[in-house]
């Protein structure tokens, strides 16, 4: 089984395939163990100058290990940290990666799904999206995880070693020349009205150059499979266990709206709930076992990749971050007008895969990123509480991840 980054810790089993988490993080106690090792060694050192040598090591290894601030509450089961390379896909990355963590649960811990499978077959419906409205509308990488959801429904899904989307040795994903020769394409197309009829195939010629043709029929740990019967029969994919989320005052609450976003060129609906139930809504379908799919704004100064730590601050932090620092917790209208100003932005799709607490009790979300292993968490960030109800776009979860009275509520 594919396990959260707490593995030194015992915990006992829990039901819905997370892990809860009752004694000390595993880093201090990593710490700990090298420091009673050190002592140890020691005594020996005027026996054995090997020792000395040993010691120096492991003394160096003790002081630079990275130590977290944060105590786990916990850590849901989730596939390995991936990179999106050159490629503004992380769409497809965040929610296959939700997928992941539900097929873990249903035991399969090593399936990896192919994002640029997903990538390729949205980037199609871009183009027809971009055809029928006269090019008078958004055409770039970018898409919502609600995309994928009805991309797998419509076109399945195939492992990543069946299709990578990496052609010719290439190691990480590119799109900067693809999406501009797509789009360069789809205009000239555009120049002359009537359009031809067959204009796809050329433009599916593209793909096929640039990320290789998938396969109609593929094998996969010895049963052949189509696309449409992978997702059915080894995700056991249902498009209609997953709900679209967010909290803005321009639409009614409890009702769903075309969230006005640039990426949202397929008109995703999104059903709108209070800030304080969009929160709680949040914090117990991780703390419930359920993944959540985060699309947020994070190109602004309190998302630190490097440190680790996504905060609302007061005072941006000088040297080492304190998880217990002074924030700013927004309200529905102060989140609403920055959502109207355009400063909070739809940037970015991350994967809540755990809940940590600070000394004080604050509650942070273990953030899964798509930018390889990078940053002081390799590949992972902290999310605070404040951050997450200021910065935050939309959220994708398993409807069983809602309470019966929100279910009522929403009309499901």
């Amino acid at each position: 089984m594919v396990r959260g980054v707490a593995q030194l810790v015992r915990v006992p089993e829990w039901g819905s395939g997370g892990r809860w988490f009752e004694s000390t993080h595993p880093d201090k106690r990593l710490f700990k163990s090298l420091l009673f090792i050190n002592f140890k060694i020691i005594f020996m050192v005027k026996r054995n100058k090997l020792f000395l040598i040993v010691f120096l090591v492991l003394s160096f290894v003790s002081l630079s290990f990275p130590q977290d601030d944060l105590t786990p509450v916990i850590i849901l089961d989730y596939s390995p940290v991936k990179d999106q390379g050159m490629t503004g896909t992380c769409w497809s990355f965040a929610t296959l990666s939700l997928l992941e963590t539900e097929a873990i649960k249903n035991g399969h811990s090593d399936l990896n799904i192919s994002e640029m499978y997903i990538v390729r077959n949205i980037y199609i419906k871009k183009a027809r999206n971009y055809i029928l409205r006269q090019g008078k509308c958004n055409f770039a990488e970018g898409a919502m995880g609600h995309d994928v959801i009805t991309g797998i429904a419509k076109y399945g899904a195939m492992p990543e070693e069946v299709y990578s989307g990496l052609k010719q040795g290439n190691k990480i994903h590119n799109h900067s020349v693809l999406i501009k020769t797509l789009k360069n394409y789809l205009d000239r197309v555009l120049q002359n009205i009537p359009i031809p009829l067959d204009w796809e195939k050329g433009y599916i010629k593209i793909l096929d150059d640039f990320l290789g043709k998938p396969p109609e029929r593929f094998t996969y740990k010895g049963i052949e499979y189509t696309p449409e019967e992978f997702a059915n029969e080894v995700l056991k994919f249902n498009p209609d266990n997953y709900i679209n989320l967010t909290s803005f005052t321009h639409h009614p609450f409890y009702q769903p709206f075309i969230l006005e976003v640039p990426d949202n060129f397929s008109g995703g609906k999104y059903y709108n709930v209070p800030l304080e139930e969009f929160m709680e809504i949040t914090r117990n379908a991780v703390l419930s076992g359920y993944s959540v799919l985060w699309d947020a704004d994070v190109s602004n100064d309190n998302f630190k990749t490097d440190e680790g730590y996504a905060m609302q601050w007061r005072t941006q932090p000088k040297g080492k971050i304190d998880p217990d620092a002074d924030e700013f917790m927004c309200d529905q209208n102060y989140r609403q007008n920055l959502f109207e100003n355009l400063t909070t932005q739809d940037d970015h799709l991350m994967q809540f895969v755990g809940i940590e607490k600070s000394k004080s009790g604050k509650l942070f979300y273990l953030t899964k990123n798509s930018w390889g292993e990078i940053g002081r968490f390799k590949g992972f960030i902290k999310v605070s509480e404040a951050y997450f109800a200021l910065n935050t776009i939309a959220i994708i979860l398993h409807k069983d991840a809602l309470s019966n009275d929100m279910k009522i509520k929403l009309g499901l």
